[in-house]
């Protein structure tokens, strides 16, 4: 037995046709699944494209590498702090820029 027991069926022009299966393809959905997600109040977004989770990767590595070089300035007293600042300072920002575009 179905899931889901009740057909709904809408009419729609050209236009609004594509513009519906445009808005689910930038979901990253089907039109039923999209459809749905809409009816049950789910706020969607456009689904992020598959480059960023490479770049969230590499982004995780770099913040890595800093963290450790931060460590071992500090330990060895080799590099100043306001420098030590800037570095965490723009690794933070690499992230905040990031995650705004998601």
């Amino acid at each position: 037995m179905r899931k889901r027991n009740r057909h709904v069926s809408v009419w729609m022009n050209e236009q609004e046709y594509r513009h519906l299966k445009r808005q689910a393809e930038l979901a990253g959905l089907g039109i039923d699944p999209f459809v749905r997600s809409l009816v049950l109040g789910i706020q969607l977004r456009p689904r992020p494209p598959d480059t960023y989770a490479a770049l969230l990767r590499e982004l995780s590595a770099i913040g890595n590498n800093a963290n450790q070089i931060a460590y071992w300035a500090n330990v060895q007293h080799s590099i100043s702090e306001p420098d030590l600042r800037r570095a965490t300072a723009l690794v933070h920002e690499a992230w905040r820029l990031v995650k705004d575009t998601l």
